[in-house]
């Protein structure tokens, strides 16, 4: 797969489209293009296949529509990230507008034993309609106690903490985790060094 999806819930993930959100320049942007918000979506199981090959074939045709959807996405990934990690009103403001647009392209309908939206169009708005009907269903969440941010000091990848003592600490212990534990590590062979030679020269 090509994005990460390590964080309890998709639209969490989608959060994590950004690489060191913490790292000033060394941020990196994972939605690039139109192409890469299908990507994600069928990885995460918000479209289909045989939508994805629409919405490229359409994206193909109306390039600017498609950034415009893609700068749409990271908008609304932005919002969702200020509204829970900063209790920002504006930024909540925003989303329900953005929300208020998603409903109304779509339909209530019941499917497989459940109510859900179902979309009127497979068009280039598709996939940030169902991201932004993610994103706050995600803000609605019982168990938002849970949230928590990778404590790497640039990492800022997100993730619901469901460790029987919530006390998860890394988005991925093989990464961030090892790498911070390496950092302490020497950092404190460094403070050893430095004992023993301040107690040489005293």
């Amino acid at each position: 797969m090509k994005f990460g999806h390590i964080a309890g819930d998709r639209m969490l993930d989608l959060v994590n489209t950004v690489a060191w959100r913490l790292g000033g320049p060394e941020r990196t942007e994972s939605l690039r293009t139109y192409s890469d918000v299908v990507e994600w979506c069928l990885e995460s199981g918000l479209i289909g296949t045989s939508e994805a090959t629409a919405l490229r074939d359409l994206a193909d045709l109306d390039g600017a529509t498609a950034e415009r959807e893609r700068e749409r996405v990271v908008a609304a990934r932005e919002m969702v990230y200020e509204v829970l990690f900063a209790d920002d009103a504006a930024a909540a403001a925003d989303l329900a507008g953005l929300y208020r647009e998603s409903i109304a392209a779509a339909d209530l309908v019941h499917a497989d034993g459940r109510w859900t939206w179902q979309d009127r169009e497979t068009d280039l708005h598709l996939p940030g309609h169902r991201i932004v009907r993610g994103l706050v269903a995600l803000t609605q969440r019982d168990d938002l106690d849970r949230l928590h941010q990778c404590e790497d000091a640039t990492c800022g990848w997100v993730y619901l903490d469901t460790s029987p003592r919530r006390n998860r600490r890394w988005c991925d212990t093989k990464d961030c985790g090892d790498r911070n534990r390496t950092r302490a590590y020497y950092a404190r062979q460094k403070q050893k060094r430095q004992q023993k030679t301040a107690g040489r020269q005293s």
